[in-house]
C-alpha cells in the first residue's frame, strides 16, 4: 500500500483508509466480530488511516474502532469527528471541549491524530472553532485539524486561524463538484489534503446494487436520493458503462472507482468503508491498479461529469458551500 502526505506538512498516511460508518451507522448495525476482524485485515493491508465520528452509531463506532487498535495504536492513524447532533451543527468552544473528551475515552487513546469539525455550524464564526482545536493541539490531545464538507472561504478563514491538515468531502465519479466550485483549488492552493469519502457513491459503484431493496430494511440508502425509484434506473446504466470499463482493465467496479479517485491526484485520500473483510480485500486492490490516460478517459467517458441523478443528501442544509 502506498503512502501520500496527510497536507503538504502532513505525516504520510496510506493513500486508501478505511471509512469506519457502516460498522455502526446509517447502513445497518454491523456485526462486531466481523467488523474488528475487517479493521485488523486493513492493518495486515498497510492500511493505516482509519476514519470515524461520534455520531456513528452514535459512539458505539468510536468504541469498536477502539477495541479492535487498542493493542496496535502504533500502526493506526486515527481519526474522528465532532458536530453533527440531533439539534444540528454546534461548533462552539465548548462543545469542542467536551467532544474529544467523550472520543478520546471511547477510543481509548491519549491523542487524536486527526480531528475534523463534522459540519460547519453557521451560528458559530469558523474562526472560534478553530481556535479551540488549536487550543487542543496545543494541550496534546489532537495532532491535526480537519474539517468536513466546507466551502473555500471557510477553507481560507480556518487556515488562517490555524493549519488545517485534511477537508473530507465526497468525491466520486458520481459527484465531482468540488472541482468545479473551487473547494478543489482552493485546497491546492493551501496545501490541504483532500479526504474523499463515499468514493463508490455509497456502495452504488460497486456494481453489486441491483434495487433499492438489496438493502436491510436499517439501512439509510432505502431512503437517499441516488437509489430513488425516479433516479436508481439512470444511476444504474452508468454503473453498467462502468463496468464494461472495469472488465477491459482487467479490474472489478468497485477498483476502476476507488483507483480513478486516487489518480486524480497525489494530493488526494479516499476511505471506501465497509464492514466485511472480503469487500475491504478487493477495495485495496485497487491501489494496484495504475490507469493509463486512456483508461482514466474510458472511464471518465462512462460516467460523464454531471450524468448521476439525486442529491447528495435528502437535505443538503448542513453541507456549507
Amino acid at each position: 500500500m502506498k503512502k501520500r502526505h496527510l497536507g503538504a506538512a502532513g505525516p504520510l498516511v496510506s493513500e486508501l483508509g478505511l471509512g469506519c460508518m457502516s460498522l455502526a451507522g446509517p447502513y445497518g448495525t454491523g456485526e462486531e466480530r466481523e467488523s474488528i476482524a475487517t479493521i485488523h485485515r486493513a492493518l495486515e493491508l498497510g492500511v493505516t488511516l482509519f476514519d470515524t465520528a461520534e455520531m456513528y452509531g452514535p459512539h458505539r463506532c468510536e468504541e469498536i474502532v477502539g477495541k479492535a487498535l487498542a493493542d496496535r495504536r502504533d500502526r493506526a492513524f486515527i481519526c474522528t469527528k465532532f458536530g453533527i447532533y440531533p439539534e444540528g451543527p454546534d461548533g462552539s468552544p465548548q462543545r469542542v471541549r467536551t467532544a474529544v473528551e467523550g472520543s478520546l475515552s471511547r477510543l481509548g487513546i491519549e491523542t487524536i491524530d486527526l480531528y475534523y469539525q463534522h459540519r460547519v455550524d453557521p451560528k458559530v464564526p469558523i474562526e472560534e472553532t478553530v481556535g479551540a482545536l488549536a487550543d487542543l493541539v496545543r494541550a496534546g490531545k489532537i495532532r491535526y485539524i480537519g474539517l468536513s464538507e466546507a466551502a473555500s472561504d471557510t477553507i481560507r478563514r480556518a487556515q488562517a486561524t490555524h493549519p488545517i491538515a485534511a477537508v473530507q468531502t465526497e468525491y466520486s465519479l458520481f459527484y465531482r463538484d468540488i472541482e468545479d466550485n473551487g473547494n478543489l483549488a482552493t485546497l491546492r492552493d493551501l496545501g490541504i489534503a483532500l479526504v474523499a469519502y463515499s468514493p463508490l457513491g455509497r456502495g452504488f459503484l460497486t456494481g453489486t446494487v441491483t434495487a433499492p431493496t438489496d438493502f436491510a430494511p436499517d439501512d439509510s440508502r432505502r431512503n437517499h436520493p441516488r437509489f430513488a425509484a425516479e433516479n436508481f434506473a439512470a444511476n444504474k446504466a452508468i454503473v453498467d458503462a462502468l463496468g464494461v470499463v472495469a472488465a477491459e482493465i482487467g479490474a472489478t467496479t468497485a477498483q476502476t472507482a476507488i483507483a480513478w479517485v486516487l489518480a486524480q491526484g497525489d494530493d488526494i485520500i479516499t476511505i471506501p468503508g465497509t464492514k466485511h473483510v472480503k469487500r475491504l480485500e478487493e477495495n485495496a486492490g485497487a491501489a494496484d491498479v495504475a490507469l493509463t490516460p486512456a483508461q482514466s478517459a474510458r472511464i471518465t467517458q462512462a460516467a460523464p461529469k454531471g450524468a448521476a441523478r439525486g442529491q447528495r443528501y435528502a437535505d443538503m442544509a448542513t453541507v456549507n458551500r
